[in-house]
């Protein structure tokens, strides 16, 4: 056995790299962008166009950087990360190891979902991934910026917040004017005509008022989907079969009458987009002779009375 003075050992300081010399031997990054484009389509066109233009030209002039890619998701979805489909890709490119380094352009662009933004930005800490926000000029890597991160993203969330108010003021308002939304691509009897209001589709109002006449004979909202899925017919938008839930909303859409009820729901939450059924704790229009009718009110009402006295219990 071989014993070592204590006196002999020593400590060995090897001193840290400089920027140049760790530069020099690092690998080229891989660097990706992100951004949020505008929902209006010429608009969305020209921003996108100019932000690929402006990351490509900033990544291809740095001679330690490659092009991993540029990410862009439409502005209406920046509350919440599973509906930023390009973001999530851009996220599992970087945990299969593909993108360093993340360049955006301000917090905001990022994620305006105060949680999301920092799990996010912790997970690509963690994998050793950069994310750069220029407008705030901060390198997540670089320093512990957390506590200012938490704050900035705190700001993009209220000011998503306060976005959300105001659309939803200005629906209310057009709610009052009396103004209709009416979805065209799945709802069945109508199209939009030349002058912009609601025309009766003939060959499919006759289908609306067989579904009415079917269950007020009597027949089960199971039995009327299966009576139009023999006929080879399929829903209006997808083209999937019928449902008893497609025949319970056609039974209870009161646009087939020819009047309108706005804000039967609202949005509880800008951030989750969950809504909630109005019960009474807003204000409800109902715009009366809006269009021309499909079915009679008495037909409507009576299918109503059915439904809520129990009377098509065993045939829902």
């Amino acid at each position: 056995m071989i014993a070592t003075a204590q006196n002999d050992m020593r400590i060995v300081v090897i001193p840290p790299k400089s920027r140049e010399e760790i530069r020099q031997t690092e690998r080229r990054l891989k660097v990706a962008a992100y951004c949020r484009v505008s929902t209006d389509q010429e608009e969305q066109e020209s921003s996108y166009e100019a932000q690929i233009s402006y990351y490509t030209e900033k990544i291809g002039n740095n001679a330690d950087w490659q092009m991993a890619g540029i990410f862009a998701d439409e502005g209406i979805t920046g509350t919440q990360a599973k509906k930023r489909p390009e973001f999530l890709k851009m996220i599992r490119l970087c945990r299969q190891r593909k993108i360093d380094m993340i360049l955006t352009k301000s917090l905001s662009r990022f994620a305006r979902n105060t949680v999301d933004s920092l799990k996010y930005i912790r997970d690509l800490k963690a994998l050793g991934i950069a994310v750069v926000f220029e407008k705030e000029n901060i390198n997540t890597l670089e320093t512990d910026t957390e506590m200012m991160l938490t704050i900035m993203s705190c700001f993009a969330q209220a000011e998503s917040e306060s976005i959300s108010k105001n659309v939803s003021w200005g629906i209310r308002q057009s709610f009052k004017n009396g103004n209709v939304p009416m979805q065209y691509a799945r709802m069945l009897g109508y199209r939009k005509g030349d002058d912009d209001r609601p025309e009766i589709v003939p060959e499919e109002a006759e289908i609306v008022k067989e579904i009415y006449r079917f269950y007020l004979d009597g027949m089960s909202m199971n039995l009327i989907a299966d009576r139009l899925n023999a006929k080879g017919l399929t829903t209006k938008g997808n083209g999937s079969p019928y449902r008893k839930a497609v025949i319970q909303r056609i039974l209870t859409n009161e646009k087939y009458t020819g009047d309108a009820l706005l804000q039967k729901t609202y949005v509880t939450d800008c951030i989750t987009k969950k809504t909630r059924k109005n019960n009474g704790e807003l204000p409800m229009y109902l715009v009366k002779n809006h269009h021309e009718p499909i079915i009679s009110r008495a037909d409507f009402n009576q299918v109503q009375e059915e439904m809520a006295l129990g009377k098509a219990g065993d045939r829902r």
